[in-house]
């Protein structure tokens, strides 16, 4: 091995990604060059330990708590991947590390080269855009993002309102080598069944009154990208059809047009919703939805991620208040981490929003985070169960009859937006602003109320 040695550093040195290469006892050999510039620009590594230097550890990662890949090769014999958060000079970062054994002439594991690929859509600091989070929930759920990016495989993400589905969908193309194509949107709430098909594949000048002139639609927009179907469950059956062909042949047909078109899109879908009980009960179709689930993603809750809270709180304050340097109080800080937010990081958000402006100076105090709480709870009798569906925004400040208390969460949501929309005068994005959630989510609840249209 020592004679070829000089040639394998002199190959390191010339690839674009970072590398190392260290030995069994986890010293640092050599780092090539895109190593240096993105990690460490201002001193050198070698003779130092990997671990000690991506995670200052003073003992290997698995005896830290974390995924090694150095002894899962040891076990498996094979090349290994990890995501890992490694320090950079800008702060910890999450990393997509990819480790290969290399053997001696007698066949045992002398060396390892890592390769390793900044997965820049997600931080493990407070940050001003992207994915947040240091747990252990968040990270399971990162991997697979990493894992399933580089792929062209169809991804469904699964997880509540307000769990951050779009933001993960961004992080799935920008891991992709689609990355510098079209990330094209189409939210499946907002479309009305009649104008669903011509905004996702376009239409021919007269194909129905007002088609005064030729339009392409989504699917061609993301031509070469990613085409992301929000809650796709609320895709009517008809449309359903279509989209299937289009995930089978790549084919689809303006409205008016007998011209079969080709498109190469990945698509990258995400729901609320429960698909294979939507499916059990003929509401959605079986072959769609697996072939939109070929990869899925559950979305942890943010009740399932609360040590991230204070991660996210820094990072949401500075978006809410950007001129303000706002910090949280040490009593302030636990009373948020014992909310459930039904709401996730949405609820997050606005709750915090509204205690910066409860706030006047610098610190946000545990009598504004209790105020911005109790603000999104119905001052009720009624029970923890309409205060949870109070916090989740719809039906705040409401008043709730004494006979839905026994009745089912979704009744009790639906009678305090009821109520909502009797008192509303202005625009569903007032309304939905009123009610601390997205107006897709808005949109989304006026559909279920028994079938009805939502208001212009």
């Amino acid at each position: 091995m020592s004679t070829v040695l000089p040639e394998l550093v002199s190959y390191l040195e010339g690839l674009p990604e970072p590398h190392i290469l260290f030995d069994g006892q986890y010293r640092i050999i050599a780092a090539n060059a895109a190593y240096r510039r993105e990690f460490s620009p201002q001193a050198s590594v070698v003779g130092r330990t990997c671990y000690e230097v991506s995670h200052h550890f003073s003992v290997p990662c698995d005896q830290a708590g974390e995924s090694c890949p150095l002894a899962r090769a040891r076990e498996s014999g094979h090349r290994e991947r990890v995501l890992h958060l490694h320090h950079t000079p800008q702060g910890e970062s999450y990393v997509n590390i990819e480790l290969v054994p290399l053997r001696d002439a007698s066949g045992a594991q002398a060396f390892y080269i890592e390769k390793m690929e900044p997965l820049r859509v997600a931080q493990g600091q407070p940050a001003a855009q992207g994915l947040i989070g240091r747990s252990a929930a968040f990270q399971r759920m990162l991997e697979l993002v990493a894992r399933v990016g580089p792929s062209q495989a169809s991804v469904l993400l699964l997880g509540e309102s307000g769990t951050g589905k779009e933001l993960v969908a961004h992080a799935v193309h920008e891991a992709s080598p689609r990355a510098a194509l079209p990330l094209v949107v189409v939210d499946c709430a907002s479309l009305p069944e009649n104008l669903f098909e011509s905004e996702l594949f376009g239409h021919e000048r007269g194909a129905f009154t007002g088609a005064s002139a030729s339009r392409a639609g989504l699917v061609e927009a993301a031509s070469g990208g990613t085409l992301f179907l929000d809650e796709v469950g609320d895709i009517p059956l008809l449309m359903q059809v279509k989209l299937l062909r289009l995930l089978e042949s790549g084919t689809y047909r303006r409205v008016g047009s007998t011209d079969l078109r080709r498109t190469d899109v990945r698509v990258v879908s995400a729901t609320h919703r429960d698909l294979k009980a939507m499916v059990a009960e003929g509401r959605f179709r079986e072959d769609l939805y697996y072939r939109l689930s070929t990869f899925p993603i559950q979305l942890p809750a943010l009740r399932e991620r609360a040590e991230d809270i204070p991660l996210l709180a820094v990072a949401l304050l500075a978006r809410v208040a950007p001129h303000r340097r706002l910090a949280l109080s040490a009593q302030a800080l636990p009373q948020l981490q014992q909310h459930a937010f039904p709401g996730n990081v949405r609820e997050l958000r606005n709750v915090l929003e509204r205690a910066a402006l409860l706030a006047d100076g610098h610190t946000i105090e545990r009598i504004h985070v209790e105020q911005a709480l109790g603000s999104a709870t119905l001052q009720s009798t009624a029970g923890s169960t309409v205060a949870s569906v109070a916090q989740s925004g719809i039906g705040r400040a409401a008043p709730v009859a004494d006979t839905v208390v026994d009745t089912s969460l979704r009744n009790l949501e639906r009678v305090a937006l009821l109520e909502q929309l009797k008192a509303h005068q202005g625009s569903r994005a007032a309304l939905a602003r009123k009610l601390g959630i997205s107006e897709r989510s808005l949109y989304r609840k006026l559909r279920e109320l028994e079938g009805g249209a939502p208001p212009a």
